[in-house]
């Protein structure tokens, strides 16, 4: 479904970033007349902005380095990312969404960006990447134990995840999984629609 898009700014630290986004009404329409199945790539969530601030203070983590996003959106990280990183590859499940983040990077002119359609439930086995990037991933408990075995597979290959996780109860099991491969970890708070949210970033690294 093709919504119509305007441009929204996003203050990061001392800077901004202009990214298209769907009108919250029209989307809201779409979801209650069920011609939209899942609505939630249509905003940009608070770990997503605070993966993006992550990165903005750490640019070593992607400089020079080629860089995936999985399920990423709008792509907010992905097009943060794309000011260091030699190249980006930002996915989603949803061709809708990354037809908007295509939209996004091109609006920024940034030809070391670019878009598939990727489930990371099925992922290509010859993807060629540096960082994962991963925010707010871990929100169905169903879905963990094929996440962790994700991850663990790009670690296995000397991939270095950065992981945006809400600090959900019910996530717990999930982060503790991962922690034996942690590197850096750092709790941010991010201001979104006046309300305050606590987010874990998590960098892990096969030693």
């Amino acid at each position: 479904m093709v919504f119509r898009l305007s441009l929204q700014t996003f203050l990061l630290g001392n800077k901004s970033l202009s990214l298209f986004v769907p009108g919250e009404t029209e989307v809201k329409q779409a979801y209650e007349s069920g011609k939209l199945d899942s609505p939630f790539w249509t905003q940009v969530w608070p770990s997503a902005q605070a993966l993006a601030l992550f990165l903005l203070d750490h640019p070593e983590l992607i400089q020079n380095k080629k860089v995936l996003e999985l399920g990423a959106g709008l792509g907010l990280p992905s097009l943060v990312a794309a000011q260091t990183a030699t190249s980006v590859l930002c996915t989603d499940y949803i061709k809708e969404a990354v037809d908007v983040a295509q939209k996004s990077a091109d609006y920024h002119s940034l030809e070391n960006f670019s878009t598939a359609v990727l489930d990371w439930q099925r992922l290509p086995t010859d993807l060629d990447v540096d960082v994962v990037l991963l925010s707010d991933v871990n929100y169905e408990p169903d879905a963990f134990s094929v996440l962790v075995k994700m991850i663990r597979h790009f670690l296995q290959k000397k991939v270095t995840i950065v992981l945006a996780t809400p600090q959900r109860l019910m996530a717990k099991p999930f982060v503790e999984s991962l922690l034996s491969f942690r590197v850096r970890q750092e709790e941010r708070t991010v201001l979104s629609d006046t309300n305050e949210h606590s987010v874990t970033l998590l960098v892990l690294a096969k030693a």
